[in-house]
């Protein structure tokens, strides 16, 4: 062998050599790149999941906000138009109650009341009120009643009142007392839960 044979062999090795070191070396190189890569892309991911869910928990709590607002707002609504329905109820009772007072059938009814308050208060002495608004009535119904009929500084839409002052009672046979109760108590019960 010569010595540019030797050369030329020698070459060839350490070239070979250089060439297997550099592809050992890219190998490596690209290994650690795609475990690089594969660790940015898991923590990208990651990431992503987790701005996904912060996102998703922001957005339920603005639907959540939006939708507890929107319930407030309905609720406003349905107990303004409940009080509109219950006032325009109670103004129909109101008219129905004074229409009542015009009717012989009220005369009866003061006659009745007045004489359940009579037996009630058996032989103490009892003092019977009628509103101002039934005046009118109070010569006649004294007359059939056999009691003494006062006539009360204030109104109670119509009905009686009676006081036995000897036991403290008060009868309270008055439309007022009853409209105040009926208005207060009453409630819109409805929905499917009532029906």
């Amino acid at each position: 062998m010569t010595i540019d044979e030797k050369l030329s062999h020698f070459y060839d090795i350490t070239v070979e050599d250089a060439r297997a070191k550099a592809a050992a070396i890219l190998e490596k190189h690209k290994e650690t790149l795609e475990k690089m890569t594969e660790e940015r892309k898991a923590l990208s991911e990651e990431n992503a999941q987790t701005q996904i869910k912060a996102e998703t928990a922001n957005a339920r709590r603005e639907v959540n906000k939006a939708l507890s607002a929107e319930q407030l707002t309905i609720k406003r609504d349905w107990t303004k138009k409940q009080n509109e329905l219950k006032e325009k109820l109670f103004s129909e009772v109101k008219g129905l109650l004074e229409s009542f007072t015009k009717t012989p059938e009220y005369e009866n009814y003061l006659t009745t009341k007045i004489k359940e308050a009579l037996d009630f208060a058996e032989n103490d002495e009892i003092s019977i009120y009628l509103s101002p608004e039934d005046s009118s009535l109070a010569e006649k119904l004294q007359q059939s009643t056999g009691a003494a009929i006062q006539i009360a500084k204030d109104s109670f839409l119509g009905g009686i009142r009676a006081t036995i002052p000897q036991k403290n009672i008060l009868i309270d046979h008055s439309f007022a007392g009853n409209f105040e109760a009926a208005y207060k108590e009453f409630k819109f019960d409805g929905g499917p839960e009532h029906e």
